[in-house]
């Protein structure tokens, strides 16, 4: 069973994920965590002590929530052209309902440029999804998945870079049409 403990600092890793999506980096302090999870004034500084903390705790929360998502996803792995269209119906969630979570993820990825220890943080969350596309790749039958997956993910990551953010905003075919071509070139 979870501990309430547990449960707070839960609901305020979520808290400080909406609250970078919303205000940014400048934005994210302990008192505007407390705010967004309607917790009492000192409850986020309680559980995460440092701003570092804080970060990382959205990091590993991002992560978890990511995890989870995909695992209840599980793609008939031998045909790419359906892959990427559940691939494609991800990539929309993420940029639609989801969008605060990938633009918290963006807001953490800059930042870790200047830190250390949440540039740290964040590369072994991504090795996780590193391995899940190497897993994947290798289901449909692609050479070197692990070589591979670096530059699947980076292209994954571009496009819903792109839909957020970008010049453009590509549609759902184009997504579903770059992640096919994409697949199938690895399947060459």
């Amino acid at each position: 069973m979870v501990t309430d403990n547990a449960d707070r600092r839960i609901r305020l890793a979520d808290a400080a994920i909406d609250t970078l999506a919303e205000a940014g980096m400048r934005g994210l302090t302990h008192r505007a965590v407390d705010q967004a999870a309607g917790l009492p004034e000192g409850s986020c500084s309680n559980h995460f002590r440092t701003r570092e903390s804080l970060l990382e705790a959205a990091v590993d929360r991002l992560a978890d929530r990511d995890a989870i998502e995909l695992a209840l996803r599980p793609p008939d792995a031998t045909d790419p052209d359906e892959v990427a269209r559940l691939l494609t119906d991800l990539v929309t969630k993420w940029t639609t309902v989801d969008r605060t979570r990938m633009l918290a993820r963006y807001e953490l990825a800059l930042e870790s440029t200047r830190r250390p220890k949440l540039r740290r943080a964040l590369r072994d969350s991504g090795l996780r999804f590193r391995a899940m596309a190497a897993d994947l790749l290798a289901g449909l039958g692609a050479d070197e998945p692990q070589v591979r997956a670096h530059a699947f993910i980076a292209c994954l990551d571009g496009l819903i870079f792109d839909r957020l953010a970008g010049a453009g905003e590509p549609d759902t075919q184009q997504i579903y049409e770059a992640l096919r071509i994409l697949l199938r070139g690895y399947l060459s």
